[in-house]
């Protein structure tokens, strides 16, 4: 169908497939579908006084989530060439855990945030040593465990 092998198509392709999956989830937050699934989220035993059971709204936010989830996995896989089970590691797992608390769980535009915000540090931090990633743990935790001033 495409020709993935041009760097610039490449991007393109993904930068739809992102653009696409933050409208139509925009669009699905702002919706009646959105507003049952917030009460879903905070408030069961409410949405079920209301009438509406959250199983089945909860069983849809998963189906667009493992769609989107899908499509992200097949554009990965067609990045490296190949699937492995490495590809499934704790440490590409704890990566992506990184980035969305990052950018903040809950948010819409939090992850896409945290990652750019994760690989800025990466590029920059990865340029002046290989240990990196313990420079980015210790701002981590005195982000997380010291007292806040605001």
């Amino acid at each position: 169908m495409f020709d993935s092998s041009d760097a610039l198509t490449y991007f393109l392709i993904c930068f739809t497939g992102l653009v696409l999956a933050m409208a139509i989830t925009s669009r699905l937050m702002k919706s009646r579908f959105g507003a049952a699934l917030t009460m879903a989220r905070l408030n069961d035993v409410r949405l079920a006084t209301a009438g509406i059971s959250p199983y089945p709204i909860r069983l849809v936010a998963f189906v667009i989530s493992a769609a989107i989830t899908g499509l992200a996995g097949a554009l990965y896989a067609d990045l490296n060439g190949f699937v492995s089970p490495s590809m499934l590691s704790w440490h590409f797992s704890g990566e992506l855990m990184v980035i969305v608390i990052l950018g903040g769980v809950g948010r819409l535009y939090g992850p896409l945030a945290g990652a750019v915000l994760f690989v800025m540090m990466e590029t920059f931090l990865g340029g002046i040593t290989e240990y990196w990633q313990l420079f980015w743990g210790w701002c981590c935790w005195a982000w997380c465990c010291l007292p806040s001033t605001v």
